[in-house]
């Protein structure tokens, strides 16, 4: 049997962890020399790469030293908490990967915490060394500060550190000292990661931690063996997270290699491996022996903190672009993720064809809708709600930490923006030419607010933002100022009308797009709703006075992302989603309606 290290890579997004991963790949020769792969291989679903951030944990395999180093890499994002959460049980220890100029960040925090609870034993990477005006001394003395400030223990704080930069391949136990290679860095792992303690005595238990999905073989379970052997064609027992036990049989098991998996007989404790042909299993639920099965612990997953209501389209496009509109091909697939995604939950509402869905954040949920638009959902989204919950008869808000990272002179436009959107500043300090400032605010005031930050600091602003806690609520925050310009016909969107009407304020949509009446096409430049037609065109009389034949000059539409759109809408407006579009709808479309059914 080899030697097995089990490890998690964790840090705030953007630290440099899935770079990480690909140079330990290449270090350990996974792939031949005419082999391009290209960069951030574990990133392999478009949207990861698209947005640059890992969404789902992926495990790899590599051999350095004689020694099989099973690696997982973590997502960043606090709303991706329950996805880290459950990878780390299979880990014996972490890298916390930490920048060297950023030092530790709020997501750095939030990984920390769940790995110092677990017991973890943290091994620290400080990466990008070679940034300007860097302070790696000092980011090594902060990371030590917050593992104390988190409740570690002492074998825990004696941490070994390694310095370097993994987009230029090297790490070093002195970061003055460049080297060849991240050698360093995969020494540490086998020398201060502990191996799995295994129990090789007793009945078979593994917790079933992650899974995956095969169109050939149908759902993989994936976990680590705690103890015992598992055997192929074996009969085994489930024990579910209610304690109810489910006799199944495992047909085939893999363990990872690389980046792939390789079909194995049978798995010593301690190994992570694949499982095919277990029927009905989930998320949490123990696979143990068949004659006295024991369980594990399950996993316990953070609580969602917002909502936001999921309903058919009904717009006059609906069906031209999707091929699922259906209430019950929506229904489906919501429950179809509720599978693998644990932090989220799907309730049914009194109206058959509306579903309230509840996740960690705007991202966390934004991602599932984006999945699904790529998958040919059409789709109408609500606007995002927090969760307010009743503790000791006192309503209750969820409260975030915010940090907002921007060049100093317009530090001062950020703090007012964030405390009339009732936050706190906790600390400010300077780094360089930028500020790194700190608040507490409730998750309400957050929606919404990278849109207008970014708009004031002329897209300098970096914000991070994780949850911390429910507070008693703070009281009204301010809504979006503006009301919305909002057509009245439906028909194909002429310049001449845009152009006439460009001094009511910002447009959504370009020329010749088609619009239907009801659908929001731009911002007014006032508080209240304006309702345009600028399907109009020009009237073609034999009459000319002069200067009347200017060209129409038109200002570029404003272009939302998914979440600005989701950040954008008001109560009574819908973020209408298909395969091509996003649109911005009123909930009802006719103006008569609007006044009857006025949301107040």
């Amino acid at each position: 049997m080899t030697a097995i290290r089990n490890i998690a890579i964790i840090a705030h997004v953007d630290h440099g962890k899935t770079t990480l991963v690909d140079k330990i790949m290449y270090h350990c020769q996974l792939f031949r020399d005419n082999e391009n792969t290209g960069d951030l291989i574990l990133d392999n679903n478009d949207l990861e790469r698209e947005r640059g951030i890992t969404i789902t944990s992926k495990n790899v395999s590599v051999t350095y030293k004689e020694t099989k180093i099973n690696i997982i890499d973590t997502p960043g994002h606090a709303d991706f908490g329950g996805e880290v959460e459950r990878v780390l049980n299979m880990a014996d220890g972490v890298l916390l990967l930490v920048d060297a100029f950023e030092g530790p960040m709020p997501q750095t925090r939030f990984v920390l915490q769940k790995a110092i609870d677990l017991g973890l034993k943290p091994c620290v990477v400080i990466n990008k060394v070679d940034k300007e005006n860097c302070t790696p001394e000092e980011v090594h003395e902060k990371v030590f500060d917050l593992m104390f400030e988190l409740g570690a223990e002492e074998w825990q704080l004696d941490f070994p550190t390694v310095y370097g930069s993994a987009k230029n391949n090297w790490m070093s136990e002195d970061w003055r000292n460049q080297t060849e290679n991240v050698e360093p860095l995969l020494d540490m792992v086998i020398e201060h990661i502990p191996a799995p303690k295994v129990d090789l005595e007793g009945s078979p238990q593994m917790l079933i931690t992650s899974l995956d999905f095969s169109s050939f073989t149908g759902r993989i379970a994936i976990g680590r063996l705690q103890r015992g052997t598992l055997k192929e064609n074996q009969q085994v027992s489930l024990v579910k997270r209610d304690g109810s036990i489910k006799k199944t049989k495992i047909k085939e098991l893999h363990t990872f290699e690389g980046l792939g998996r390789r079909k194995i007989e049978e798995v010593q404790a301690g190994d992570i491996c694949a499982i095919v042909g277990l029927e009905g299993f989930e998320i949490g639920d123990t696979v143990a022996d068949i004659e006295n099965p024991e369980g594990l612990k399950t996993i316990a997953i953070d609580e969602p903190t917002m909502s936001m209501l999921f309903t058919i389209n009904d717009s006059p496009f609906f069906g031209k672009d999707g091929k699922f509109v259906t209430s019950r091909h929506i229904k489906d697939r919501l429950f179809k993720e509720l599978e693998k995604n644990l932090a989220l939950r799907v309730s049914e509402t009194d109206s058959a064809d509306k579903f309230m869905v509840f996740g960690r954040g705007v991202l966390h949920l934004s991602v599932l809708i984006e999945t699904m638009r790529r998958e040919g959902y059409e789709l109408q989204i609500g606007q995002p709600q927090v969760i307010i919950k009743e503790i000791d008869g006192v309503k209750c808000e969820p409260v975030e930490e915010l940090t907002i990272d921007l060049p100093e002179n317009v530090s001062g436009k950020a703090v007012e923006m964030v405390t009339m959107r009732k936050g706190e500043m906790l600390s400010m300090e300077g780094k360089g030419e930028r500020m790194v400032i700190q608040f507490i605010i409730p998750s309400r005031g957050i929606i919404g607010l990278r849109n207008q930050l970014l708009t004031a600091t002329a897209g300098e602003a970096i914000m991070a933002h994780r949850y911390k806690e429910y507070q008693p609520l703070k009281g009204g925050i301010p809504e979006r100022q503006n009301g919305s310009l909002v057509s009245m016909e439906k028909g194909k969107a002429i310049p001449y009308s845009i152009d006439k009407l460009q001094d009511r304020g910002k447009f959504f949509v370009d020329p010749g797009e088609d619009i239907y009446e009801g659908q929001v096409i731009g911002e007014n430049s006032r508080q209240d709703d304006m309702a345009v037609n600028i399907t109009k065109t020009k009237k073609l009389s034999n009459v000319r006075s002069s200067g009347a034949d200017d060209k129409a000059k038109i200002v570029p539409a404003i272009k939302f992302s998914l979440e600005e759109a989701l950040e954008y809408i008001q109560k009574d407006e819908y973020v209408e989603v298909t395969p091509n579009h996003i649109r911005i709808r009123k909930i009802f479309l006719t103006e008569n309606d609007r006044k009857r059914n006025k949301i107040m």
